[in-house]
């Protein structure tokens, strides 16, 4: 009996420490700090841009796109405007976009999603996979008054030939420390929108804010670090989100088009402001940013001319090695 007794004691005991192993997909630094709510983390990180107005290589143009390349996941964020300028960047910067399966759209917009059906159509024909994922949030396909919404149209072709749409609500989290924010709260009135549109909703016609306007974000070991398509939620109300939702850690980088082209200067220094609260220590401020803009932020937070730079086609941003600047952008 004693003999079954302690048989059985030891079996208990060695299941109990095994249901206690930790998660692996926990932040690296979650054990060590006791915080088991902490997301996920990437060792490895790099973001590329293939399509904006500045160039010294490849096609500028008024869009955006950029490869995202985290702990081996490939993420192409944004397709440009025009059919033909993400492929043709990516191929003269000798990017292979046939084994990328994952497309994250920040909005609607035709210079966001300009090369969508070209890339699919192009890219199958290497990797039937290829452009087959389209991370969307909610709003995107809604019916815009007195204005084409192209996105309900390539939504029906791409889907028959078997591309599947995932359309969020909410944050959601893609990849292992790798997160899509879905709509994002609007707490600041950052307006960066026209008035002049209308949405058709199920509680009528109202203002087109965007509603749809989606950033992603990845955790690293420095913060996180977001990458934005125009940021008409407001780069601070997408912060905030980040914090609120996700998970409330320094924001390190933040990448892409923040809006701020006709941003008054109250508006800019106040923008600064929140930033430097939130520990942005790195930009890229491409596309709809504003030349201007990106400067004011580069010297309100007093920044080097190694971590703000203007976002240019061929630029990278490494987790490690910082931001690689285009020849004309450096």
């Amino acid at each position: 009996m004693k003999r079954s007794l302690l048989t059985l004691l030891s079996i208990g005991i060695l299941l109990l420490c095994q249901c206690s192993e930790p998660n692996p997909y926990l932040h690296s630094d979650a054990n060590k700090n006791g915080d088991r709510n902490a997301p996920a983390s990437v060792t490895t990180l790099k973001i590329t841009t293939l399509s904006t107005m500045l160039a010294s290589q490849g096609i500028g143009e008024w869009g955006y796109s950029a490869l995202v390349e985290a702990d081996g996941q490939k993420i192409l964020f944004d397709t440009g405007r025009k059919p033909e300028t993400v492929l043709q960047n990516a191929e003269e910067l000798g990017i292979d976009l046939s084994t990328v399966e994952h497309v994250f759209l920040s909005h609607n917009h035709g210079d966001h999603t300009g090369g969508l059906l070209e890339l699919r159509n192009q890219l199958k024909k290497q990797n039937p996979l290829a452009i087959s994922k389209i991370h969307v949030a909610e709003g995107i396909f809604s019916q815009r008054i007195n204005f084409r919404n192209r996105m309900q149209e390539i939504k029906e072709e791409m889907e028959a030939d078997g591309v599947t749409f995932f359309t969020y609500q909410e944050n959601v989290e893609l990849f292992p420390g790798v997160w899509a924010t879905g709509p994002i709260d609007r707490i600041h009135k950052e307006k960066n929108y026209g008035g002049n549109w209308k949405i058709a909703t199920k509680d009528g016609v109202k203002i087109d804010n965007i509603p749809e306007d989606q950033s992603l974000i990845i955790n690293t070991d420095k913060g996180f670090v977001v990458v934005a398509g125009c940021g008409h939620a407001g780069i601070i109300n997408t912060l905030e989100h980040v914090k609120s939702k996700i998970y409330d850690k320094p924001m390190h980088a933040i990448i892409g088009g923040f809006h701020l082209v006709k941003a008054s200067d109250k508006h800019l220094a106040w923008t600064a402001q929140h930033l430097k609260k939130f520990g942005v220590s790195k930009i890229i401020g491409a596309h709809c940013t504003g030349i201007n803009a990106l400067y004011a932020l580069k010297n309100a937070l007093n920044l080097s001319r190694q971590d703000a730079v203007v976002g240019s086609v061929g630029d990278q941003f490494d987790i490690e090695q910082g931001i690689s600047p285009g020849i004309i952008a450096g």
